[in-house]
């Protein structure tokens, strides 16, 4: 099973391109789809779960043609939006069971049985009976992503899922995400890097709505091998070595800027390589220059 994605393109009122021309081919696993924010992700993710059509161009998942038979990808589909909202006077265990059942699952008993399978999984169990509103920013994402597994899915979209998570949270969230990946299609919208890093085997960087890399992590990275350089300056020359030189980050290091630089060779005297990592391949290519 894979998701193939062919020459989508979007364009809102105003003329704004969300989408622009995007090709794609998502195998089984966890896809990382990175970018900055207003990069075209949400939209792409959207069309892809069936909540807007685009203005051209097709998605199959599988054999299945997405755009032309919507309830039948929907009852294959799981979705993580980045914003969703749940009854907060209603505890864990009925809203799963009240969304199953809108789902499909009839039968009490299958529903019961498929809503403490999800609990456990996701670790909710012991906060089962818990209003929603008393959760934790990574037990609402559990919670998201326990709504999301209800019908067992063949593919799982989840946006900007670890946004606002503290680390212990982000780790957690991580690890299952890594189960979940093992056997069905995850893609994992985001514009934090090292969440690709920690999780993606393939990826893709988009910006202004278009597909600037697709591959895997390790094949972005040798392409940028030997051509990062780094840095230490003072605060008040920033600007400067920005106007000398193709800048792509600044980072600070025991108080002073330390700056990345894209270029064949050394800048200048001072600048030492380095071993490029997916942040660099990342600020490179928005920034045009691989």
């Amino acid at each position: 099973m894979e998701l193939r994605i062919q020459g989508l393109t979007k364009v809102y009122k105003g003329g704004v391109r969300a989408l622009d021309d995007v090709s794609l081919t998502i195998p089984c696993g966890l896809y990382g789809l990175l970018g900055p924010n207003g990069a075209g992700k949400s939209t792409l993710m959207r069309t892809i779960a069936t909540l807007q059509d685009p203005d051209s161009g097709s998605i199959r998942l599988g054999d299945l043609d997405v755009l032309r038979r919507k309830e039948e990808v929907r009852k294959t589909l799981g979705y993580l939006p980045q914003d969703f909202g749940v009854y907060p006077r209603v505890n864990a265990e009925d809203m799963l069971s009240h969304i199953a059942l809108l789902k499909g699952i009839v039968k009490r008993k299958e529903r019961k049985e498929a809503v403490d399978a999800l609990l456990h999984r996701v670790n909710l169990w012991d906060h089962r009976r818990k209003l929603l509103t008393g959760f934790s920013g990574g037990m609402r994402q559990r919670f998201g992503i326990a709504q999301a597994l209800i019908g067992s899915p063949e593919l799982l979209i989840v946006d900007e899922p670890t946004a606002g998570l503290d680390p212990g949270e982000r780790n957690r969230f991580y690890n299952l995400l890594a189960e979940i990946g093992e056997n069905v299609i995850v893609i994992l919208s985001t514009h934090i890097v090292q969440d690709v890093m920690e999780l993606c085997s393939n990826m893709a960087i988009i910006h202004q709505g278009r597909v600037l890399f697709a591959g895997a992590p390790d094949r972005a990275l040798e392409g940028i091998a030997g051509r990062i350089w780094q840095k230490s300056i003072q605060r008040d020359d920033v600007k400067e070595y920005t106007s000398r030189f193709p800048v792509i980050s600044t980072k600070l290091s025991a108080g002073r800027p330390q700056i990345h630089v894209f270029a064949d060779s050394s800048p200048e005297a001072g600048f030492v390589p380095v071993a490029p990592d997916l942040e660099d391949v990342f600020f490179a290519s928005i920034a045009g220059l691989h």
